[in-house]
């Protein structure tokens, strides 16, 4: 981004930074702690800086941090425009249990089976998520040693609340051959959300998987072999987000 005039701070969560602090609090993890928290204080860096344009800065999310985007902007990022890179509009938990229903993992060996099985045994906890008080979704074991709680305050309120009345510039994209989200009920839907959106953009981007690099296998069951061949993100993707930015007045 650098290259084509856009200035951009990157960084790991914290969960991946230090994941053995996290372990002892997940109880009480959250998004906010996970993720929000320090893309704000990221944008005030920004916002700090007198090289930047204060009124002119972006979040840009991949996955997760695209779904999470329009939290962020909500809660204190205050940004000029969303860019959201193979996000989802749905919950985490209704992606997860999409998932689950492939057909591709039913008959994949012992791992799949094992994961098959371990979500099969959460998925009827997160049924009556948003019944829960708080103290029982912290106190309710899902995934990973991960509290239900984390699921409820992620999901408390849907994507579509916050982007209803949303007027800021807004960037989609999407990978034709993600199979962690879907064109069908993501892209798509994201279209159907924004679409007396005046400046709304929407990109799908054909052989791209779910982190916009070519697809490899294109099948969850594969998902090792996906990821694993070293690739970069295409050059025409970040190219279309600096040209995106710089159009936008």
């Amino acid at each position: 981004m650098a290259k084509l005039g856009i200035a951009s701070i990157r960084y790991d969560k914290r969960s991946f930074a230090h994941p053995k602090k996290i372990q002892r609090i997940l109880k009480d993890f959250t998004v906010k702690e996970e993720s929000i928290e320090d893309a704000i204080l990221a944008t005030d860096i920004l916002r700090s800086d007198p090289r930047i344009d204060s009124d002119r800065i972006f979040i840009a999310g991949l996955s997760q941090g695209g779904m999470l985007a329009p939290r962020i902007d909500d809660e204190g990022g205050n940004y000029a425009g969303l860019i959201i890179l193979a996000g989802s509009p749905r919950r985490l938990e209704e992606i997860m249990k999409t998932q689950l229903e492939d057909n591709s993992l039913k008959t994949n060996g012992i791992i799949m089976w094992l994961v098959n099985r371990q979500m099969k045994k959460m998925l009827p906890k997160l049924n009556r998520l948003y019944e829960m008080s708080d103290e029982e979704a912290k106190n309710m074991t899902v995934l990973g040693g991960m509290s239900a709680f984390y699921f409820k305050d992620m999901g408390k309120k849907r994507v579509s609340e916050y982007l209803k009345n949303h007027t800021k510039p807004t960037l989609i994209m999407h990978g034709e051959g993600d199979f962690q989200v879907s064109v069908k009920k993501d892209f798509e839907e994201y279209k159907r959300i924004l679409q007396d959106h005046p400046n709304a953009t929407f990109k799908l981007y054909p052989g791209l998987n779910h982190v916009f690099m070519p697809v490899v296998c294109g099948s969850i069951k594969d998902v090792k072999k996906e990821y694993g061949k070293p690739q970069n993100v295409e050059s025409y993707v970040i190219e279309d987000i600096a040209k995106w930015i710089n159009s936008v007045g």
